[in-house]
């Protein structure tokens, strides 16, 4: 295997599209939870915001499930070679905490949401999310380097090829 299949291109971008999406417009959800932690009433529109932001969670959790299952299945490309053993280690580790982020963030969502779980609220909306937020900042410096400082094609194996 010379790249991803398109499948398993189609599946990263979806997650990352969705995953954008709640990272950045989490405010449904943040107004609901405001609400109910002050004992008001949420208003029709403040429960949509915050079941789109659930609903999205939950597409992710199982969109991630479906990657993670093709990827065991089918497998992906091998890392480039010439390059140092620290950087094959870093990136399986990024890859493997970012899946485990992945079922994490929505798991710890729908417990707060549905199950009023607040220590699963808090483990979401701050630790897992920064977390989250570091990882995908990682994640996109090391494509980033593999495709400008090492010259490798596995950007492009993600988009293009």
């Amino acid at each position: 295997m010379r790249s991803y299949s398109t499948v398993q291109k189609l599946l990263h971008w979806s997650v990352a599209a969705l995953v954008a999406f709640n990272l950045l417009l989490p405010d449904g959800m943040n107004a609901w939870h405001r609400l109910v932690k002050h004992g008001q009433v949420p208003q029709p529109a403040d429960i949509s915001a915050a079941n789109i932001h659930a609903l999205v969670g939950i597409a992710i959790l199982f969109l991630v499930a479906v990657r993670l299952a093709i990827r065991i299945t089918s497998g992906v490309p091998p890392q480039p070679r010439g390059q140092p053993p620290i950087i094959h280690r870093l990136a399986g580790l990024v890859h493997g905490l970012l899946y485990a982020l992945l079922f994490a963030m929505p798991i710890s969502g729908m417990m707060a949401y549905y199950m009023g779980i607040d220590v699963a609220g808090t483990l979401h909306a701050e630790v897992l999310k920064t977390a989250l937020w570091l990882l995908l900042g990682a994640h996109v410096a090391g494509a980033l380097a593999q495709h400008f400082y090492f010259k490798s094609d596995v950007l492009r194996r993600m988009t293009v090829s």
